[in-house]
């Protein structure tokens, strides 16, 4: 229990909004290993991938604005443009929507969520995770080891589900803590321009 606890805090963690589809499967596929898919379009639809483009676009947009004003419009011009194209050839199914952007504490070990329904733990999730430093979709499995009633601070996804990733890879893992130092140091910037 000692060294699975050093394990655990050998990793920073980092609360983070990224994009987060989950469903419960049978314990049968807990050999399977987690997988990065660079197809981001073949995960979901062009307009959650602008989408979670976007939002990392919006934590840059003060600092650029101050350095380069004439720069930061230009860009704002080409966004708009990305946008209306993205919109004229949009199909409206999505894997991905606007409802499963979460609020989520990431680590290379586990994921915290706030979910609508509870999970029960040993319960087996395979997790798809959208992450905007790399625009990849990383399909990972996990097991549930905590299911807390969190609805009094949050009655629209009333339960608390943590997770611990299951064979993840080691590029995945490597791939999950440069995302976190990533968004770690972002906060950081932003917290200390105010």
């Amino acid at each position: 229990m000692a060294d699975e606890i050093e394990e655990k805090r050998r990793y920073f963690r980092v609360n983070d909004t990224i994009n987060l589809l989950h469903k419960v499967i049978d314990k049968k596929n807990v050999d399977a290993l987690s997988h990065v898919s660079n197809d981001v379009l073949g995960n979901c639809s062009l307009t959650s991938a602008l989408d979670v483009l976007a939002q990392e676009a919006r934590m840059l947009s003060p600092r650029l604005e101050r350095r380069d004003p004439e720069m930061f419009e230009y860009l704002k011009i080409i966004d708009t443009k990305i946008n209306l194209i993205a919109q004229a050839i949009s199909a409206q199914s999505e894997e991905f929507s606007e409802h499963d952007t979460r609020e989520v504490s990431l680590s290379a070990t586990g994921l915290a969520f706030s979910n609508e329904t509870p999970i029960a733990v040993g319960e087996l999730l395979e997790l798809r995770m959208l992450l905007t430093s790399c625009m990849a979709v990383i399909v990972a499995y996990a097991n549930v080891v905590h299911c807390k009633d969190i609805s009094a601070d949050s009655p629209e996804r009333p339960y608390s589900i943590c997770v611990e990733y299951v064979n993840l890879t080691e590029d995945d893992r490597e791939l999950l803590i440069k995302h976190v130092v990533k968004k770690q140091l972002q906060q950081l910037r932003d917290k200390n321009e105010f």
